[in-house]
């Protein structure tokens, strides 16, 4: 045979097998619908049985293991032959034992249901663990091992350090409820004066503006006022009407107690003393309820002591000391409303100013009918402006009983302390009342959830491993959310920066089939 020959050949036989060798692959039976394929085995080559699912066998004893999730949770079913009769799964004792990582182990005990055996508890997910297969069939024992991994990735300490990776510990937490509400700020309507003169007159001065502030007892605008000087002219009348009724009693009483008069003389003359002294009181009252100081009213006259012998008539008044009235505050605070300028004549109603203290603000909650059993006087609640980016925290001082006919809600208030002036009136806010606080046994941080597949996840840490699992939740409080199961207390986890674990385990092609 020459060379040309024996190439020739070589090729034939070559080809013959690579063609052989597809048409075994290609012959393979593909994974069952509803159940897991083998991607992440440890053992890339590992033969598939009719079901789709892992085939292992011992001797002419076979099993095949599927993990079946149509429509059910995730169950083991197990397929057993005697070469390629199926056995019935009666005369099969099985068990097998998942350890997954962190030394938990969950043992899977199999009763007949149909032609297969089906394991007596759910597979948790992740899918992620190393399998040990227990079986006994006529007297002969067999066991067969295998590993799959999925939402597993190993990182250093020092790369999880450099990625800003932080872990927590799962444990106990105080988790609280709350309920949203919209709120305003508005001014704290126990600290707003509505400035009025009480009397009409012409405006002589105004010593404040806009924004200024001013002090309780300050002088802030004067007017000229007709009024004020008759109002002032009754009480010097009426202190000048009490001297006179009080000599003239004076004069009477010694005269009655020496017989030289009358007992009705004496009797009159103290009857007008008494009207005197109302007549001075009403006068001075009307002074007083117009604002003048006590020292004014001492200026207007000498009030008599003692026998009317000691009386001293006073100096005559300075130029429009009957008519010049000074407007005061009322309290400390700010101007935020100025409607008067000099020269202007106004009358006793008129609004001049309104001044408020702006060092406490009102939030004004509008609180729905639905809600009205949750928000309650002295309930904690924190209120946010994201507009400015500023918190505050207070305590519900005020429900309103009546709820509006088209809005079907009630007002609620809370003092907000302002010292800073950065809550301005008009600002809307958001308010979160506190509904439940209750301790959670596992709690984990908020920031650490993460969706993997359909699944909210934390990436659990054990050594230089991080692997997904999956968690059903509970209440969150913003801050910490509540885990109901699949953590435990005790347990490590990514808690800031875990999206870079899973950006690493979707690189290496994670996958749900196996």
């Amino acid at each position: 045979m020459n060379l040309k020959n024996t190439i020739m050949i070589a090729a034939v036989v070559v080809t013959g097998l690579v063609t052989a060798l597809f048409i075994t692959r290609a012959d393979k039976p593909s994974v069952a619908n509803g159940s897991h394929g083998d991607a992440g085995d440890a053992e890339e080559n590992t033969v598939k049985g009719p079901h789709g699912g892992k085939l292992f066998s011992d001797g002419d004893f076979r099993v095949e293991v599927t993990i079946y999730e149509k429509g059910v949770p995730p169950q083991f079913r197990v397929y057993a032959f005697e070469k390629e009769n199926k056995v019935n799964p009666e005369e099969v004792k099985l068990t097998i034992d998942l350890h997954r990582l962190g030394g938990r182990v969950d043992k899977i005990s199999f009763r007949k249901e149909g032609d297969y055996l089906r394991g007596d508890k759910v597979v948790e997910e992740p899918h992620s663990f190393d399998v040990k297969i227990f079986a006994d069939y006529r007297g002969k024992s067999s066991k067969w091992e295998y590993s799959q991994v999925e939402g597993r990735v190993e990182m250093s300490q020092e790369v999880a350090a450099a990625g800003g990776i932080e872990i927590k510990t799962a444990g106990p937490a105080s988790i609280r409820t709350t309920l949203e509400l919209p709120g305003e700020i508005v001014l704290n309507k126990n600290r707003v004066a509505h400035i009025v003169p009480r009397l009409s007159g012409v405006v002589t001065e105004v010593r404040k503006n806009l924004g200024d502030r001013v002090r309780k007892g300050e002088v802030i605008a004067v007017i000229d006022s007709r009024e004020l000087a008759e109002a002032k002219r009754e009480y010097i009348e009426s202190v000048h009407r009490l001297h006179f009724a009080q000599s003239s009693f004076v004069r009477e009483e010694g005269l009655w107690k020496k017989r030289v008069s009358a007992e009705e003389d004496y009797l009159a003359s103290r009857h007008n003393l008494e009207e005197a002294e109302i007549t001075k009181q009403v006068a001075l009252q009307k002074l007083v309820s117009l604002g003048v100081s006590a020292v004014e009213v001492k200026m207007l006259s000498v009030e008599p002591e003692g026998d009317v012998i000691q009386h001293e008539v006073r100096v005559p008044f300075s130029n429009k000391t009957l008519t010049r009235y000074e407007i005061t505050a009322p309290l400390d605070g700010v101007v935020i409303e100025k409607n008067i300028s000099i020269g202007e004549a106004i009358k006793e109603d008129f609004d001049m100013f309104v001044v408020a203290d702006l060092s406490i603000v009102w939030c004004e909650i509008t609180v729905y009918a639905k809600d009205l059993g949750t928000v309650k006087a002295g309930q904690r609640i924190n209120v946010e402006a994201a507009a400015l980016g500023i918190k505050s925290a207070g305590k519900v001082s005020f429900v309103g009983p009546l709820v509006g006919e088209e809005t079907r809600s009630a007002k609620a208030y809370v003092d907000i302390p302002n010292h800073k002036g950065e809550w301005r009136p008009g600002l809307f806010a958001t308010v979160s009342v506190v509904q439940e606080e209750k301790k959670a046994p596992v709690a984990v941080a908020v920031e650490a959830i993460q969706t993997f597949r359909d699944w909210s996840v934390v990436f659990v840490r054990y050594g230089n491993l991080f692997e997904a699992r999956p968690l059903e939740l509970g209440r969150s409080d913003g801050q910490y959310v509540e885990v109901l199961s699949g953590l435990t207390a005790g347990e490590q986890y990514a808690s800031r920066n875990s999206f870079v674990i899973k950006a690493d385990i979707g690189k290496a092609g994670a996958t749900h089939d196996h």
